[in-house]
């Protein structure tokens, strides 16, 4: 048992979920099961990033991975970028294994499948009070013997290793955008850019845009559920 005095204050939490009835439910279970006493909620992973770069910080954030402006483990990867120290815990209908085993690539500090009864969000936020990953029960990570998984989860722990602004770089590149229009939108300069674009293959271990595109795409919910039969 950790002592008191080594536990993470757990005071405050941001929902990040569009479904407005879930956000009230989970707000109720957390509120009286997991001690948390501030509660705000968002629909959009824009909008929760704008949220955690404000201060105070949340003590935690709680992260559905199916939100209408990101695809895939993106989300995830962008809001661990920006969150800090802060613990993201995935509370998700996707609960495969290999989507399990993606967000945890990604640096989430557990997951919990979203129908889950209450006394599971109690011991995933017990596990976050300790400083320790939950794990839902009947995960199995997948054996290192099977490389699809295992190639998914490589690719996405190349693509936490980017900086916010390298991740929303990659983003608008897999968006088609050249480096005059990304410097643009960013209002940075092309130089910039062009310097970001380089760290971005080299932490990404590929020589072109087009193989930065295909590893981003790695993430998507489609290739990390296993195949038919």
């Amino acid at each position: 048992m950790v002592p008191h005095a080594d536990l993470r204050p757990l005071h405050s939490a941001l929902i990040v979920d569009d479904h407005p009835l879930f956000c009230d439910a989970l707000s109720m279970t957390l509120k009286s099961v997991a001690g948390i006493e501030e509660i705000e909620t968002a629909d959009r992973l824009e909008t929760a990033i704008h949220r955690v770069d404000l201060s105070p910080a949340p003590d935690a954030i709680v992260l559905d991975l199916n939100l209408p402006d990101v695809n895939g483990i993106d989300g995830l990867i962008r809001l661990r970028q920006a969150a800090g120290e802060v613990p993201v815990l995935v509370v998700s209908s996707l609960a495969d294994n290999r989507v399990i085993g993606a967000c945890l690539a990604a640096g989430a500090a557990g997951f919990v499948p979203k129908h889950s009864h209450r006394e599971v969000f109690r011991a995933a936020f017990d596990a976050l009070r300790e400083g320790k990953r939950f794990l839902p029960e009947g995960y199995e990570p997948v054996p290192e013997g099977k490389t699809r998984g295992s190639a998914k989860e490589e690719a996405i722990g190349r693509l936490a290793l980017l900086t916010r602004q390298q991740a929303k770089i990659l983003q608008l590149i897999c968006e088609g955008l050249l480096n005059k229009q990304i410097a643009y939108e960013l209002s940075i300069a092309e130089t910039t850019v062009k310097a970001h674009v380089t760290a971005i293959m080299r932490k990404l271990g590929v020589q072109s845009r087009t193989q930065a595109v295909l590893i981003a795409r790695e993430t998507n919910f489609s290739s990390l559920m296993p195949e038919d039969g």
